[in-house]
Order: C-alpha cells, then sequence, then structure tokens
C-alpha cells in the first residue's frame, strides 16, 4: 500500500485519541441508538471537551485554528468504525463554516464557541418535498416584516434535525429573483411557530437523526439573516466542495473498513474444507477491491491536498464524490456477497455499512447531478 504522507504525527496522535474516544463512547451504544433512531444527546457535549468538534475555528471563537487534516481524521475514524449516526461532519464542516465565512462578528461570537463545545447541535435545512437537488426550486419563504423575517415553509430528510438546537435555513426572500432569490437564516429551536416532525425511518444510518421541519410564521430578527439578502445560493455553491469531500472521505473510509471486516471473514470461513479466502474468485475479488480502493485513497488524499492549499475547484470535488461514492456502494456489495448469507444479517457491521452506504449517492447532490457539473466543465 502507497503511504500517506499528507498527515504529521501530531495528526496521528489525534487519530488514536479520536478512535479511542469513539471505541469507548460510541461503539458500544450504537446499536441502541439505531433502534432509538438518535445518537445520545451528551456524546456532543463529550466530543466537544475532547476537540472533536469544529477544529478548524479559529482560536477568538473557541476553536484550535487546526488544518482540515483534523476534521479529515474525525470523518475517517467514525467511517471506518461504521458510526453513521454521528453527524459530526455536517456540524462541524458544513454548517460551521457558514457561520464562520459569512456571519457577522455578533452571530460569530455568539454561536461558534457553542459549536466547538457541543453545546449547540446544528443543522442545515436545503431539502423540501418538492426541491432535493434544485435548491432553486426551494419554497420556504422569509418576508420582511419591519425588523423581522417571518419564515413559512417545511423541510425534510434533515440530518441532526431532531436533536439540532441552531438549524441554518434556506428560504426565498425574491420568489420572483431564482437564485439570486435565495436567503440563509439562523434559527434556534424553541422559536415560536418552528417545530420538529417525525424522525425519519431510513433503510440504513438508522442512528442518524433525520427530520421533517416545519416553519408557520417564525419570526425572527432580521439580525438572524446570514451574510447578505439574495446571496444565499452563491454561499450554498461556494461550500458545496468542502460538504463533497467530506462525503467522498467517509466513503473511502468505509470501503477500506468493509475490505478489511472481509478480509478477516474470508480467512476464518470454511466451505469444502478449506477456506473462503483460498477459493481463486474470492481472492481476485479481494484483489480487485484492494487496488480501486488505492486508486481512491491517492484520489482523496490529492484532493486534501488541494482543498488545504484552497484549490478544490466544483468539478473535481464532483468527481471525487460521484466515483468515491459509487466505489463504496461497489466494495459493500462485493463485500456482502462474500459473507454469503451472514452478509444479510443486522448484526453483521458489513450489513448494517452496506445499507448506510446506498444513501452516499443520493445527498450532497445525487450523482447523476455529479456528472452534470463535471460535463459543463468539459464542454
Amino acid at each position: 500500500m502507497i503511504p500517506r504522507t499528507l498527515f504529521s504525527s501530531d495528526h496521528e496522535l489525534f487519530r488514536d485519541t479520536v478512535r479511542k474516544f469513539l471505541e469507548q463512547e460510541a461503539v458500544p451504544y450504537h446499536h441502541q441508538w439505531e433502534k432509538d433512531g438518535h445518537i445520545d444527546r451528551t456524546l456532543w457535549n463529550k466530543a466537544g471537551e475532547a476537540g472533536m468538534l469544529c477544529s478548524h475555528i479559529p482560536e477568538e471563537y473557541g476553536g484550535m485554528g487546526a488544518d482540515f487534516l483534523y476534521s479529515t481524521v474525525v470523518i475517517e475514524e467514525i467511517g471506518r468504525l461504521g458510526l453513521t449516526g454521528i453527524g459530526f461532519s455536517l456540524h462541524s464542516d458544513i454548517v460551521a463554516p457558514y457561520i464562520l465565512h459569512y456571519g457577522s462578528e455578533a452571530q460569530k461570537l455568539k454561536y461558534l464557541p457553542k459549536l466547538v463545545s457541543g453545546e449547540l447541535v446544528t443543522a442545515i435545512a436545503m431539502t423540501e418535498p418538492g426541491a432535493g437537488s434544485d435548491l432553486q426550486g426551494v419554497k420556504t419563504t422569509a418576508v420582511l416584516d419591519g425588523d423581522e423575517y417571518v419564515i413559512n415553509g417545511s423541510k425534510t430528510f434533515i440530518t441532526n434535525g431532531f436533536l439540532a438546537d441552531l438549524v441554518i435555513v434556506v428560504a426565498k426572500t425574491d420568489p420572483k429573483a431564482g437564485a439570486k432569490g435565495t436567503s440563509l437564516f439562523l434559527v434556534e429551536a424553541g422559536t415560536p411557530g418552528f417545530a420538529k416532525g417525525k424522525r425519519l425511518e431510513k433503510v440504513g444510518m438508522k442512528a442518524q437523526d433525520t427530520s421533517e421541519l416545519f416553519f408557520q410564521d417564525v419570526r425572527v430578527p432580521k439580525e438572524n439573516l446570514l451574510g447578505q439578502a439574495g446571496m444565499g445560493f452563491a454561499y450554498l455553491m461556494q461550500e458545496l466542495p468542502q460538504e463533497r469531500l467530506t462525503v467522498g472521505i467517509g466513503a473511502l473510509a468505509s470501503a477500506e473498513a468493509a475490505l478489511n471486516w472481509t478480509l478477516d471473514y474470508t480467512r476464518e470461513r470454511k466451505a469444502f474444507g478449506k477456506s473462503v479466502a483460498e477459493f481463486q474468485n474470492t481472492r481476485f475479488k479481494l484483489a480487485e477491491m484492494a487496488t480501486e480502493i488505492q486508486i481512491g485513497r491517492v484520489f482523496v488524499d490529492r484532493c486534501l491536498e488541494l482543498h488545504l492549499q484552497g484549490k478544490l475547484d466544483v468539478p473535481t470535488a464532483a468527481m471525487l464524490k460521484y466515483w468515491g461514492t459509487d466505489l463504496q456502494c461497489k466494495v459493500l456489495d462485493e463485500c456482502v456477497q462474500l459473507h454469503g448469507g451472514y452478509g444479510f444479517m443486522w448484526e453483521y457491521a458489513v450489513a448494517r455499512a452496506w445499507a448506510d452506504a446506498r444513501v452516499q449517492r443520493i445527498y450532497a447532490g445525487t450523482n447523476e447531478i455529479m456528472k452534470e457539473i463535471i460535463a459543463r466543465s468539459l464542454v
């Protein structure tokens, strides 16, 4: 295997800390969380104390001012352990950057330290019943009324939605202006008119609290506008490369874990008097997966290099998201097959990872949208 040279000894020390934290605080409870439909709220506070949330946030707002590789470590370790209920990356690497990059100084001082500590759990409400990948089709509205915006609409498939204390809401401030009429708002849980619907029952990622959100005449002060009115769509487009990078990182970590589980299983499992790993078909399948995962790992690390330099562009991030998640699903399917009937049993990690992987090709922009983005950059 090609050694990874991006990560320093400090990164690897942090990785050891993260892995031990997750093995102690999450692994023993994740199965129960799958039944509950959400993780334990106290895990957020413990993760904040351990420095696992929003490590990139500058020190003046309570963070470590660390590089993105610290976030990468958290994503990879969660992926390797199959802890798909834990929505730390969405909180740290998707929501927090919006506040850091576009928020007022007052908003940063009010919210960012609480994101770092885990005192606040966050979500971003983009998707609606009638608008998924097509963000220009958002119907939720925010109408300025004196010193307040009045928000009406509904959202669905919102990760961290059930536990969220603070939500970035995508809404139309000028429905006639298309993309240029989209704005972002900070809405706190408990605001009158803001209601959380039922936790959605999903095929996979069962421990992740995915919810519907409803807004009926929700009044927020105009100071809760994030950035400038009408700039929401532009902000979303600017932040999507990092979001898609996080999906690609998690996809490769999951594929690597599945291969390792399958190597262990096929070495131990006997059929026709010998281990399953001794059959040529098994060996060839393992060789194919190991090679493709190595190719994916090199691509992920190259994208990380570009991102650290501020050079990861939209088409390249789309390539990683589409190809990485396609590979993840391919590998998981092969690994389930090599486990035989046991691969279809929920008690086996490979079965849960297989179910969890499928949505990766859908959220953060479907893989079909990724291909369209790539194609537009070519012709």
